[in-house]
């Protein structure tokens, strides 16, 4: 349906305006090669008639003869009786003499005699004879007592004339269709080096509205449709790449929550089965109750990603200690951490100014980035906390890990929602990119150095 769409609208507007464009110069191109031949042969016949009146008037003021067997030797002997006919009108305005030596059965007048006749000097006319030719007359009045003789008239057949014209028009509309040819044919390719690749383009759209991002555009020409079709290629890609990283993603969570869960209906279970076991009722709620803070953080921060992606994600600003929230978050992690034989090292400075923030979405940053610290070092390793002045106006934050670090292919792509480089650690792969936010709507920076099988370093800074 778009391909003929196309076609038919280029057909109408191109070939169209062309055609009307063509036929309007080639009517004016006729109608001014008819004017051009018709206006020689008039001058042609007109130089003709001006040598037969000299003739005449010469022989009107000297001939020995009289003047009327000088016209009459003058029309008998007339040279160019092949091309055009000389003929003497007589008072009673009959054709008497002719070149030809034929008096016509008919009087072949048209207006050019009469118009002499009321100018007193010459006329001229354009018209067809009693059998239908088209003819051109010159009459020119002669001499006053010529004789009984009042005028002499030279005729000539257009046919020869018309039929130049005519093939002058023919050979325009031949050129005007080989133009015409010429460019449909090259607009027939050009229109579709245009729609094929259009028709695929829609075709693959299709493919990836129902979820299929595995089909490719063959990329034909270094143009714009070649652009184009390197920018869908790219777009597949991506949207293949988001599509793993939410499916990804929905998987972490599905894991993530189940495990708590699991947790919580086995311990539920297990007192309910014992009630009268205080230490097992002990044991089991505090599981219970941690596992449901784990679950109220994990809502919690997929709510927060929700309110970041609708742009209604908002911060609470109040004058705070920013000492005081990065040491409760090192607080909150450090006896997990020994419990995994991992060290957590806090090299807390006397004093830092104070800084205007949300406290409470600073310490979910704190907090999330030493969970991934720890996260991603096995037993044995360490996590550094380091907080200091990076310049007069900035507090710099550092959280370093002897983690498995970081691939440089994984590194640029961290903080994309949904992205997990290590799919072997819990998490849903959204707390970077919220932290990241967080951060940025403090109007500050959160950059990641890492190196594989080293460790990482993230280094916040905000300014105070």
């Amino acid at each position: 349906m778009r391909k003929t769409s196309i076609t038919r609208r280029w057909l109408v507007n191109s070939l169209g305006g062309v055609f009307i464009v063509l036929t309007i110069l080639i009517t004016a191109a006729v109608f001014f090669i008819r004017n051009y031949y018709y206006s020689a042969a008039q001058q042609y016949m007109v130089s003709r008639m001006n040598m037969v009146s000299s003739m005449l008037q010469a022989s009107y003021n000297n001939s020995a003869l009289g003047f009327s067997a000088d016209l009459r030797n003058v029309v008998e002997r007339w040279s160019e009786k092949e091309k055009m006919e000389l003929m003497a009108i007589n008072s009673r305005g009959e054709i008497e003499l002719t070149s030809s030596g034929f008096a016509p059965t008919v009087n072949l007048f048209l207006s050019d005699y009469f118009d002499a006749l009321d100018n007193g000097s010459s006329g001229y006319a354009v018209g067809r004879s009693s059998g239908g030719e088209k003819i051109m007359a010159i009459s020119v009045i002669t001499p006053p007592n010529s004789s009984g003789y009042t005028a002499v008239r030279l005729v000539s057949s257009l046919e020869d004339v018309d039929k130049q014209i005519y093939y002058a028009a023919f050979a325009l509309i031949v050129i005007c269709v080989l133009m015409l040819c010429f460019m449909f044919f090259t607009g027939s390719y050009f229109i579709r080096s245009i729609v094929i690749p259009v028709t695929q383009l829609s075709g693959t759209a299709r493919r990836y509205a129902v979820g299929d991002f595995s089909i490719r555009i063959q990329k034909k020409n270094d143009d714009e449709i070649g652009q184009l079709c390197d920018a869908v290629n790219n777009m597949a890609k991506e949207l293949a790449l988001s599509e793993n990283m939410k499916n990804d993603f929905i998987s972490s969570v599905s894991h993530e929550l189940r495990t708590p869960l699991t947790a919580i209906k086995g311990w539920a279970e297990t007192i309910r089965s014992m009630p009268n076991d205080g230490d097992a009722v002990e044991k089991g709620m505090r599981v219970i109750t941690g596992e449901t803070e784990r679950l109220s953080q994990m809502v919690e921060e997929l709510l927060d990603f929700s309110r970041m992606q609708n742009k209604r994600l908002s911060l609470n600003k109040e004058k705070l200690d920013i000492l005081a929230e990065i040491g409760e978050a090192v607080l909150i992690y450090a006896e997990r951490a020994k419990k995994d034989g991992i060290t957590v090292i806090y090299e807390e400075p006397d004093m830092l100014p104070f800084i205007f923030g949300d406290k409470n979405r600073l310490r979910q940053v704190f907090i999330n980035v030493i969970d991934n610290a720890i996260k991603y070092t096995d037993s044995g390793g360490e996590v550094t906390v380091q907080a200091l002045m990076s310049d007069a106006e900035h507090i710099q934050i550092d959280v370093s890990d002897t983690g498995c670090g970081i691939s440089e292919h994984d590194l640029p792509k961290i903080r994309t929602k949904f992205y997990k480089a290590n799919h072997t650690k819990r998490g849903s792969g959204i707390g970077l990119a919220i932290a990241d936010e967080i951060i940025s709507m403090h109007g500050g920076n959160l950059d990641i150095f890492s190196k594989l099988g080293v460790g990482t370093t993230v280094k916040i800074t905000l300014p105070v």
